[in-house]
């Protein structure tokens, strides 16, 4: 009786908190000083009417390296955790095991047809996002987000498939060094760290515009693409 009474009141106490959350917003009619200098500033700065990716990338890019050595963290993690055991005699028999749970559970109509179908606009369609971040909604996460989804469908339609996760490896480490020496060029040559004006901003609006924020935009994308895939491959091993 007691708890239900004490999980009644904590009910009611969170509704009252959230009620005078809502009871108390009011729309600003107005862009807050800094808001307004970014929304006015940046375009005509950096050259890119995303202004969210020109803020991401270039404002606030040692921010986004972070996140992105976060996210490496994680999938290293990941991988550590979840690896296999490396003795041999264990692992060939754990390895047939799990060939004779593949073979006695093969993939759906659905999802088999799915992958058929949709694996390749996937896959275009997170290129066409991290390439068009710098003008229009997207860029390198949001499109190696849906690079990686496009990953996961392709093994579970074919559970004895494996990725070369070695190979991604590879390839999400030569993205983050050639992004950090893309900030250094930054410092070196405009204005700061991953500073992209340090390449022509061309025409506004245009594809090849932006300075270098379209190519910061591309590594952030095969190493975020990367990066998820190798953590949904630990996950289903």
């Amino acid at each position: 009786m007691m708890r239900r009474g004490f999980a009644a009141l904590t009910v009611v106490l969170f509704a009252i908190v959230f009620w005078r959350l809502v009871g108390g917003y009011a729309q600003l009619q107005a862009l807050r000083p800094l808001a307004e200098y970014y929304v006015v500033r940046g375009p005509l700065e950096l050259g890119a009417p995303n202004i969210v990716t020109g803020i991401l990338i270039t404002y606030r890019g040692f921010d986004t390296l972070g996140e992105v050595a976060v996210l490496f963290m994680v999938a290293a993690s990941v991988g550590v955790l979840l690896k296999e055991e490396s003795n041999p005699a264990t692992q060939a028999t754990t390895d047939a095991a799990a060939d004779e749970t593949r073979r006695s559970r093969p993939a759906g109509e659905i999802v088999q047809t799915g992958k058929q179908l949709l694996l390749p606009m996937i896959f275009t369609f997170g290129a066409y996002v991290i390439v068009n971040g710098h003008l229009s909604a997207g860029g390198g996460f949001q499109g190696g987000a849906i690079v990686a989804s496009a990953v996961m469908l392709m093994l579970l339609a074919r559970p004895r498939s494996t990725l070369n996760v070695a190979l991604l490896s590879v390839v999400e480490s030569f993205a983050g060094v050639i992004y950090v020496c893309i900030g250094i060029l930054g410092l070196v040559l405009a204005g700061g760290f991953l500073d992209a004006r340090f390449l022509p901003r061309g025409e506004f609006d245009a594809f090849f515009s932006a300075g270098a924020i379209p190519l910061i935009s591309a590594l952030l994308g095969i190493k975020v693409g990367a990066e998820l895939s190798v953590i949904i491959d630990r996950f289903r091993s």
